[in-house]
């Protein structure tokens, strides 16, 4: 977020000249004239026109009503980034056990000990537990929607450890931040705030950076464009130095996050899955029907729920295909259906190969492996874990705060030059600081169409981001026009242009 302006340091355009004890009143008048000529003339040639002007005035305005919103992603996303260890403290005792051997029970006797702590709901899913690690064992209640109650095994002695409401596997605390992280629990209302967030913040990134090249157009060095000013006095250009370094550091993350972001909000999101749907990239999934099986050559599976001692030989056979690591078992919700068995490693490398189980003869019907999954759903998938600080472990995990803390920094920043340039008398007309000039841009140069022609097929595809420019343009305009009709008032100061 930026207050850019090619004047920033100036003061605002002064109002009418005090009359000093002595002076006539034409001696006023005479100076009033001379310092509103001087103004008017000493403005134009500091300000820039064209792209410029309206990039200027573009980013000070996105700036100024956008970073709420960034702000409040930035630091959301700063408490998600943290819930490993934050469940891992929080949800000690159910997730993690003490490891008393190398032998675990069989899965079906784990699976048999959930099931007699809690007696209730239709059993979905099983996540064996190794290492010190508990077993997952999800149930299915009407009352909990898309949500899971899910109980903890130990492996090794087949005790329940806990049982929490889940959400596809997230504890309630995981829950909870990405809910905050998303719509703020507000819902469908919410998920307008991140989407928009995200459909502004590659513009701003962008546009600040072709900002801060044009600004530094005679020192356009490493030092110059990394590194902040710190020579400059106190006041707008220290701060603006700072602003920009900054956000050029993290300008790669921010556009990596904004990217990402987009691909599951809700309409940027859609028109994303049709494309990848177009382009035959969606993420591809095992076949479960077993309409040639000998389960569903006897007539009768369809009508029975699936067995739950069968998990073991539909784990043991995915295991003997090459599954290996932590996987997720789903378990269908009749015998004629096959189980499907996947990987679940979000670190890297990535595993999600998976494999579909006939539970009759323990034989894999089907198979997609990760390798052969289409480009861009790959890219997809590596992107969110990364979005989310899985995917590098650690190391994701300090970047995306990094980012953060940048982000808010740099909004922080923003709105400091925003005050710093407001003007300080009582009389001038625009007292919460000065927005770059709002005519100047109407001198386009004719390569702009082009420009124009991609951002609105950009504003069609993230309607977050085409709806408020077009708002933002119309009433430009129409402000612009209205003021152009008025005439000045002759005792009052030169507009402050905007």
């Amino acid at each position: 977020m930026s207050v850019n302006s090619d004047s920033p340091d100036l003061p605002g355009p002064a109002g009418p000249a005090q009359e000093k004890p002595g002076a006539t009143g034409t001696a006023t008048a005479t100076t009033t004239a001379a310092e509103a000529t001087t103004a008017t003339n000493a403005v134009p040639a500091r300000r820039q026109g064209g792209f410029g002007a309206l990039l200027a005035r573009l980013h000070f305005y996105a700036g100024v009503l956008v970073a709420p919103f960034l702000l409040v992603a930035a630091v959301t996303g700063l408490l998600y980034a943290f819930t490993p260890q934050l469940d891992s403290f929080v949800y000690d005792k159910e997730l993690h056990v003490s490891r008393t051997g190398d032998s675990v029970l069989p899965l079906s006797e784990q699976v048999a000990a959930a099931r007699a702590e809690h007696p209730e709901g239709t059993l979905t899913a099983v996540r064996p537990g190794s290492g010190e690690d508990t077993t997952q064992v999800d149930f299915a209640l009407p009352e909990l929607g898309e949500k899971s109650h899910t109980v903890y095994v130990n492996p090794y002695t087949g005790d329940a450890t806990g049982q929490l409401t889940t959400w596809w596997t997230a504890t309630p605390l995981t829950t909870w931040l990405d809910v905050l992280h998303r719509d703020l629990h507000l819902g469908a209302v919410g998920n307008l705030y991140s989407e928009l967030a995200a459909s502004w913040l590659w513009v701003l990134v962008l546009g600040g950076l072709v900002l801060w090249w044009r600004r530094r157009s005679g020192s356009r060095t490493a030092r110059h464009l990394l590194l902040p000013d710190r020579a400059a006095k106190k006041g707008v250009r220290r701060t603006r130095s700072w602003h920009a370094a900054t956000g050029v550091w993290i300008a790669v993350g921010l556009l990596f996050l904004s990217a990402t972001g987009l691909t599951w909000s809700t309409y940027a999101g859609e028109n994303f899955s049709k494309a990848l749907d177009s382009l035959r990239s969606s993420t591809p999934y095992v076949s479960t029907s077993l309409a040639d099986s000998a389960t569903s050559d006897t007539g009768s599976g369809a009508t029975k729920a699936a067995d739950p001692s069968a998990v073991d030989g539909v784990l043991e056979a995915a295991r003997e295909d090459g599954l290996t690591g932590p996987v997720a078992i789903s378990v269908p919700e009749d015998g004629a259906t096959a189980w499907t068995v996947s990987q679940s490693r979000n670190l890297w490398p990535v595993g999600r190969d998976s494999v579909a189980v006939d539970p009759a003869t323990d034989k894999v019907v089907d198979r997609v492996d990760f390798a052969d999954w289409p480009v861009l759903s790959k890219l997809t998938t590596w992107g969110i874990q990364a979005h989310m600080g899985l995917l590098f472990g650690i190391v994701n995990q300090i970047v995306l705060a990094a980012l953060a803390v940048g982000l808010i920094f740099v909004i922080v920043w923003g709105y400091r030059m925003w005050w710093q340039r407001r003007p300080t008398r009582a009389d001038r007309r625009t007292r919460l600081g000065v927005p770059p000039a709002r005519s100047a841009w109407r001198g386009l140069p004719s390569w702009t169409v082009a420009v124009g022609i991609v951002v609105a097929a950009v504003g069609w595809v993230v309607p977050l981001f085409g709806i408020p420019l077009a708002v933002f343009l119309a009433v430009d305009l129409t402000v612009g026009a209205a003021r152009r009709r008025t005439p000045a008032s002759p005792t009052a100061g030169p507009a402050s242009g905007g």
